[in-house]
């Protein structure tokens, strides 16, 4: 990734962050979606220190929930069933979804739990 874009959103960043520490409401919900999100989201956070971590999340929610959806529709259950589905990087080309700790709930029968690789059960489309 670029070393310049980095510089100017740290600076970017590091301002709202402390913008928001001294003048947001403590039950303030912040989404960062400028790119590299996750890491913007972490500076503007560190510079946020009298809010609580949970405050903060970035764009690669998205991601995440987009990883679900596609999961989901490969084994026609309801979104809601797939759990623990994490994207590591940013959202861009470093970006890695990884389901070696996701669940599928109630699958394949009611009241059951499989590991996402067992259920879908296709390396080659998991590994991308």
């Amino acid at each position: 990734q670029r070393k310049d874009l980095l510089q100017a959103n740290a600076a970017i960043f590091s301002g709202q962050g402390k913008a928001l520490n001294d003048y947001a409401a403590r039950n303030v919900k912040v989404l960062v979606v400028g790119n590299p999100a996750n890491t913007n989201a972490l500076i503007a956070m560190e510079n946020a220190p009298d809010l609580p971590r949970t405050a903060f999340t970035a764009m690669t929610r998205l991601d995440q929930a987009r990883a679900v959806s596609q999961l989901a529709a490969r084994l026609k259950t309801p979104v809601e069933r797939i759990k623990n589905v994490i994207i590591w990087g940013n959202h861009s080309a470093t970006q890695y979804p990884d389901v070696n700790h996701a669940v599928v709930q109630h699958y394949p029968a009611p009241h059951s739990q499989s590991p996402v690789r067992t259920a879908v059960n296709d390396n080659d489309y998991l590994n991308g």
